[in-house]
């Protein structure tokens, strides 16, 4: 069976590498009230992903919203295990980049498709922040991948 595979080409944010299942949003996300540091769920009420553990994922998101104190919960999520392991974005910002930059988490953003559109929940995502590269393995309808 062949696997479709997609890269995408933007440009790094902040330096790294990683690699895991994809968790997607269209809409902006507030890590200050809008996800639980504690275990890494979307708690924002009425958020796309609301409930979504985006723990370990490669998160795949619009921008970031919210104050300034997002980027201090995102490096207590790193501390904590609880954190994505690589952002993909479509409109950096603030607040998530240097969150990213002082939890060490890989961002690229700027991609040649909007990454919200041909990356889907579950899809095998790896980030070459350093070259600006997204690998997308396209996850298998049928669950035979």
């Amino acid at each position: 069976m062949m696997t479709d595979k997609l890269i995408l080409k933007g440009r790094k944010i902040v330096t790294g590498k990683a690699s895991g299942e994809a968790v997607v949003t269209r809409e902006a996300i507030s890590f200050n009230g809008g996800v639980d540091n504690m275990t890494g769920i979307v708690t924002e009420p009425g958020h796309e992903i609301e409930g979504v553990n985006i723990a370990g994922k490669i998160l795949v998101f619009l921008t970031g919203k919210g104050s300034t104190g997002g980027s201090y919960k995102i490096y207590d999520m790193v501390s904590r295990g609880t954190a994505p392991v690589a952002f993909v974005q479509v409109s950096p910002e603030g607040v998530t980049t240097i969150g990213a930059i002082i939890g060490n988490i890989p961002v690229v953003a700027g991609l040649d498709q909007d990454p919200t559109h041909v990356i889907s929940n579950g899809d095998f995502v790896e980030v070459d922040a350093d070259a600006g590269t997204v690998s997308v393995t396209i996850r298998d309808a049928s669950g035979s991948s």
